[in-house]
């Protein structure tokens, strides 16, 4: 028997002010269309802004429904709106900003499970890693530079 240590590394900001340009922008993007967000059950808001090669910006929020299991994350629909808005455009990197409706989020909130599965299919579907800049609605900014540091071990097509 052996054991095996996975770790991941990323930057943390203090805000996002000190992001660099093109990063702050593209947050900037992803919390302008926080409040459309549908999330009428959990109150919990989550904008996605994806940044393509071609400097084209595709936004999306979550899409809530009273059957939970259908609802829709922000972050798999921006990619996937992406994907038919510009095909074969590879996105360099996804915003994600977050709301709570009763309190104040001031940390960052990483995808859920699927997400992630749906980031790092994306990538390897386009042969190019995605950044993935985070931030809740105050405070520091997490910047991750590949799919691969905030799901490691991913499930890919080589398993089928």
């Amino acid at each position: 028997m052996r054991k095996i240590e996975i770790k991941t590394t990323f930057l943390a900001y203090d805000t996002d002010q000190e992001l660099p340009e093109s990063e702050r922008r593209l947050l900037l993007e992803a919390k302008k269309r926080l409040n459309i967000a549908y999330a009428p059950y959990s109150k919990f808001q989550v904008s996605a802004a994806v940044l393509l090669a071609n400097d084209e910006i595709v936004a999306s929020t979550n899409y809530e429904n009273a059957s939970y299991p259908i609802s829709v994350c922000a972050e798999h629909s921006a990619l996937i709106a992406a994907a038919n808005r510009f095909p074969g455009v590879p996105p360099l990197a996804v915003a994600i900003t977050v709301k709570a409706h009763d309190k104040e989020v001031g940390q960052p909130a990483l995808p859920c499970g699927s997400c992630r599965q749906v980031i790092m299919e994306t990538q390897m579907k386009n042969g190019h890693p995605i950044k993935i800049i985070l931030q809740g609605e105050t405070g520091e900014v997490y910047v991750f530079e590949k799919g691969e540091e905030i799901l490691p071990l991913a499930f890919n097509g080589s398993f089928l």
